[in-house]
């Protein structure tokens, strides 16, 4: 099933961000995944405004190709030098439609 990775930073400390832009996306990558956008170019149309500095959509086939990402030792450097650099939160969903009512998107489970 496909899932989604949301990647919400606030940069406190740039040092990391080149190496970490040059090469994630290319272990990412390896792990089946594709970056949808990488941005910093963030609008908030409702709601009060989350303290980020970008956001960062990646698409994967599957939860354990994410899970494969996160544990691989080549990653381990840029996630452990992204989190001394800034306020991260990871997010997974998957591509199903909690009402169930949307055609092309899968129904959840456990609801």
């Amino acid at each position: 099933m496909t899932v989604y990775l949301i990647a919400e930073l606030k940069v406190t400390d740039e040092a990391w961000l080149p190496e970490y832009v040059t090469h994630v996306h290319r272990i990412a990558a390896r792990h089946n995944g594709r970056y949808l956008s990488r941005s910093t170019n963030v609008e908030t149309l409702e709601g009060v405004p989350r303290d980020v500095t970008g956001i960062a959509l990646l698409e994967f086939p599957s939860r354990d190709d994410v899970m494969a990402l996160i544990g691989d030792p080549e990653y381990r450097p840029y996630r452990e030098a992204r989190r001394r650099g800034s306020i991260c939160h990871y997010r997974l969903i998957d591509d199903t439609d909690i009402a169930g009512s949307i055609p092309y998107l899968g129904k959840p489970t456990g609801i």
